[in-house]
Formats: structure tokens, sequence, C-alpha cells
């Protein structure tokens, strides 16, 4: 017990404080060190025993998971948002150190999924891709609201298309808002053109993955959905059920129950109540979402067997959005299936029984 050194580290821009505890839940060392891979390595090869390593997931968090992971028993990246207790009563550094070396001996910490090296590069090409994306839309959403503040009608995507620039250009007579529209579609044209560059590098990194290709075969997932798909989750063995994953990307259902159990002859006995129903949940990965909605919207609406699937759900009186729902969580069940199996896609997979 006394081997076991419990270390919480407190991550900044330039300083990292950090709180060692033992096993007994004593304060053994504290000290502020320099962010620097250097003063770190050897600061750990200072210690002796057992080290378990936590800090809070950010942007020093992949670099320094990398740099401490071959050095230490155990390291777990923790997700801020649920230490709860870290927005309790008064906060420091020296105060953050300490609770989570304390939350961290009490196996009280929410990990943050770190790993799969052979990945990094077609994890970086996703997040380039989704970011560019993002960006995109964004721009796209500031040309229209130019034409609407005006009272210029703009629906469709015909005011985006380069060879109608010059007549949309044309509606607008103010001139400095004129010039305004037309910095915004040379961005718009910039970040189109570096979109399709990332599209081509991620398709390129995509082929040296087997997974990829079995993932591509699922209907309305294509080639990129499965790329981001490898390039989020990495691993399908971080979920052990289906369940873990429709929670993960969103499309689990939360549920609230209270006094579940009355007294009835002096015997306790379930109370026979609708339990309440409030939604999908929230905390997931949004980018995961969006990827099985979409995926879910192209299939109900392209022949095939998912459109058959979403179709005998309509007929069973279920409503659309409900019935789009459980698409999406069958498209995100048979990834997972076909993912960690190593097989291909087979019609037989929209069976109830791996729905």
């Amino acid at each position: 017990m006394n081997s076991e050194k419990y270390i919480g580290m407190d991550v900044h821009k330039e300083s990292i404080s950090i709180a060692v505890m033992n096993g007994a839940g004593k304060i053994v060392m504290e000290c502020v060190i320099e962010t620097k891979a250097s003063v770190i390595l050897q600061f750990i090869h200072g210690l002796s025993g057992d080290l378990q390593v936590t800090f809070e997931e950010g942007t020093w968090a992949a670099w320094l998971y990398d740099l401490l992971k071959p050095h230490v028993t155990k390291l777990v990246v923790c997700d801020p948002r649920k230490n709860a207790s870290m927005k309790e009563g008064n906060k420091s550094d020296k105060i953050d150190a300490r609770r989570l070396a304390e939350l961290l001996r009490l196996n009280h910490l929410n990990p943050v999924y770190h790993g799969e090296h052979g990945l990094r590069s077609l994890k970086e090409l996703v997040r380039s891709y989704l970011t560019i994306t993002k960006d995109l839309g964004r721009v796209m959403s500031r040309v229209k609201a130019i034409y609407r503040s005006w009272g210029i009608p703009c629906t469709g995507k015909q005011v985006y298309a380069p060879r109608h620039r010059a007549e949309w250009l044309g509606k607008i007579s103010e001139l400095g808002v004129r010039r305004r529209a037309e910095f915004y579609y040379q961005q718009l044209d910039a970040l189109r053109a570096l979109r399709k560059q990332v599209r081509r590098d991620l398709l390129a990194e995509c082929k040296k993955h087997q997974a990829w290709k079995q993932l591509c075969q699922i209907p309305s997932m294509g080639p990129i959905r499965a790329a981001v798909l490898l390039g989020i989750l990495q691993t399908p063995h971080r979920f052990r059920t289906k369940r873990q994953l429709w929670t993960y990307s969103g499309l689990g259902i939360e549920t609230r129950s209270s006094a579940d159990h009355r007294n009835v002859d002096g015997h306790l006995e379930r109370a026979k109540k609708q339990i309440s129903v409030r939604g999908l949940n929230q905390n997931c990965n949004h980018d995961l979402k969006n990827l099985f909605k979409g995926a879910a919207i192209v299939a109900s609406s392209k022949p095939g067997p998912f459109q058959e699937f979403y179709t005998a759900l309509l007929t069973q009186g279920i409503r659309p959005e409900m019935a789009r729902l459980t698409l999406a969580r069958k498209i995100a069940t048979i990834a997972l299936m076909v993912w960690k199996r190593g097989a291909s896609f087979d019609a037989q997979h929209l069976k109830p029984q791996t729905a």
C-alpha cells in the first residue's frame, strides 16, 4: 500500500502544480514545475514505487499522455465536466492538484480515452476536416445573412455558386456591404479548396486501414462518414455493448424515476408507474451524433435494406422522428458489430436481435 503513489497534476501553459498522495491518503509531496518535457520526466524519475498519475483533459492532454505513459504504472486523463467536487469550496492550482490525487486514489474519476497511436494521423486529419467543414458552414451563413439583412431573398445554394456570383453581388446597392460580401466569398472559396485538399489526404490515409473498407460497405455510411467514425472512435473495443456506443453518440434515452417502491400489506413492492423520459442524453460526442443522424436521414430516403427497415417502423405507427432515431441506433449497432468482428455488411444484421 505504501509503495503506491497517487499523483494529481493541475496543468497550465507555463506551470504544473503537483500533489503526491500515498495509499493512506496523506500528502507526501507538493511542488510546482515548469511545463517542459525534460522537467516533467525528471520529476517522475525521482519518485519510487507504483506511480499512478491523473490530469484533466485539455490542450496539453495528448502530448502529456504520450510523454508519461511509458514511465508510470497507471495514467488517467479524466473528464473535467464530471469532476463535480472540483467546483466546490476554495479553488487554486494547489487545491485542484490535491483533489485530483484524492479522486484518483478513491477511483472516482471518469477517464477520457487516449490510445491507438497507429491511428494518430487519421485522427488529426479527421479533426482538420471537421473543423474546416464547420468554418465553411459559418461563412456560408454569413453570406446569406448579408442578403437577408438587406431584404434580398436567398434560399437555396445558388447564392454560393461562382458562376452566379456577379449576379448576386449586383443585387447589393451599398458599396461597403457589397465589398464585405466579396471578402466573404473569397473566404468561402479558400475554405472550399482547403477542404478538398484535406478530404484527399483523409481518404488516402484511410486506405491504409482494413476497418475503413469494412465500414464503407454499410449503406449510407460512405467513405467520409466511415473515416470520421474511425478517426473519432479509433477502436470498437472501447464499448462493451451497443448501448454504451448509443450513449457516447447522444442516442441514449435519459429517464427519471423516484419513490420506486411502496408498502403493500407490510411488504415492499415496486410501484407500477410510468418512468419519466427526459429525451436524449446531452453529454455526448456531437460530431458522432451528427454522423449517425446524417446516415439515418440518407438511408431513409434511398432504396435499400435500411429504407425497408425505416418504412416497416412507420407502418407500425411509430412517428417519423422516432423511426429515424431507431434507424440511427441500428446503423451505430451494425457499425460496431462489423468493426469488432472484422466482417462484411449483411442485410441479415437488420434482424430484431441485432437492433
